[in-house]
C-alpha cells in the first residue's frame, strides 16, 4: 500500500493485480465446486447458483446463461441504486465465474453421495469466496439483491441474507424433497466457516484476561520472560466497586502454557479469562 500527500492509502498497481487475481482464482473455484458437487447432486445451497441448479432440474436451463441472467441485472441495479463502489473487480467476478460454469460443465461429478457433496461442495464454493474477499471484491449475485433489500427495507444486511438463501434452500425442499434441502442447508453451513477460515485462518493466537493482585511482577514476567507486550485497562469490581485493573495480553497458541503457568506461579489466586483472537495485526504477529 502506498500513500499520498494528504496520508490516504492506495493500492499499487501490483496490488491491484493480485487482487484481479484473487477474483478470477476464487470464481475458478467456486465453479468447479459448483459443477462436480452441487449441481450434479442438486443440491441448491443459496445464491444464484442454487437457483441455476434449481431451473436446471425444472427446465433444464444452463446454469451459466442463468447465472448470468440474474447476476449481470444485479450488478447493474447494485450501481444504479447502492453507488459505484463495487467496481470493476465485483464485475469481473460476476461475469467470470458463470463463464467457468460454462467452460467446464462437461466435468465428470466427483461423487454422487449427496452428503460427501453437500460437504465438499460447501468448502469449494467457501474456499473460492474466501479468495475473492480478500481480492477485495464479490462475485455479485444474491448480495447484491440484499443490499438492495437492507437499503429499502431497513433489515439488517445479514436478515437479507438469510431470507434470500432461506427461500431458496425452501424451494429445493419443496422442488426435489426435503431430504435435498437439508443437504442444502449442510452445504451453506459449510460454505460460510469455509469462508471465515479463509478470512480469518486458523486461530492461533490467544487473548488472555489476567486479575491479580500482584500486576507489577505478573506483568514483569510477561514483558520479560515470556516477551510479549501487555496492557493494563482500568476496571472496577462490581460488588465491591473498588479499582481492580486488568492485564491483556495476547500470546501465540504455543505460548499460552508458558504463560499460564508464570501467572499461577507469580499469584495462585489470580483469574484468567482466555479466548480466542481470530486476527491479530501488528509488531510480533500477522502485518496488515
Amino acid at each position: 500500500m502506498g500513500k499520498n500527500r494528504r496520508g490516504y492509502t492506495y493500492s499499487t498497481k501490483a496490488e491491484r493485480l493480485l487482487e484481479y487475481i484473487y477474483v478470477l482464482i476464487g470464481s475458478g473455484i467456486v465453479a468447479i465446486a459448483f459443477n462436480v458437487f452441487l449441481l450434479p447432486n442438486r443440491i441448491a445451497s443459496g445464491g444464484v447458483s442454487g437457483i441455476s441448479t434449481i431451473l436446471d432440474a425444472v427446465a433444464g436451463w444452463e446454469p451459466a446463461y442463468v447465472q448470468w441472467a440474474f447476476n449481470i441485472p444485479l450488478f447493474i441495479a447494485g450501481v444504479l441504486l447502492l453507488g459505484k463502489q463495487f467496481g470493476a473487480k465485483t464485475l469481473a467476478g460476476t461475469i467470470f465465474l458463470p463463464l467457468v460454469v460454462f467452460l467446464t460443465k462437461e466435468y465428470e461429478p466427483w461423487t454422487s453421495d449427496p452428503l460427501l457433496a453437500s460437504l465438499f461442495g460447501g468448502i469449494g464454493v467457501g474456499l473460492g469466496l474466501g479468495i475473492v474477499f480478500r481480492g477485495k471484491a464479490s462475485t455479485g449475485g444474491t448480495d447484491l439483491a440484499a443490499q438492495i433489500i437492507n437499503k429499502y427495507t431497513g433489515l439488517s444486511l445479514g436478515t437479507c441474507v438469510a431470507i434470500i438463501d432461506g427461500l431458496i434452500v425452501l424451494s429445493a425442499a419443496i422442488i426435489f424433497d426435503i431430504e435435498q434441502g437439508l443437504y442444502a442447508l449442510i452445504a451453506l453451513y459449510v460454505t460460510s466457516k469455509t469462508i471465515d477460515l479463509i478470512q480469518l485462518g486458523f486461530s492461533r493466537t490467544k487473548m488472555a484476561l489476567i486479575i491479580t493482585e500482584k500486576q507489577s511482577e505478573v506483568r514483569e514476567g510477561i514483558l520479560n520472560k515470556i516477551d510479549r507486550g501487555v496492557t493494563k485497562l482500568s476496571a472496577y469490581g462490581g460488588y465491591t466497586d473498588h479499582e481492580r485493573p486488568v492485564l491483556m495480553c495476547v500470546v501465540d497458541q504455543t505460548e499460552f502454557t508458558k504463560l499460564k503457568q508464570l501467572v499461577q506461579t507469580i499469584d495462585p489466586t489470580a483469574f484468567i479469562i482466555v479466548t480466542d483472537a481470530s486476527e491479530v495485526l501488528g509488531e510480533g504477529f500477522k502485518r496488515a
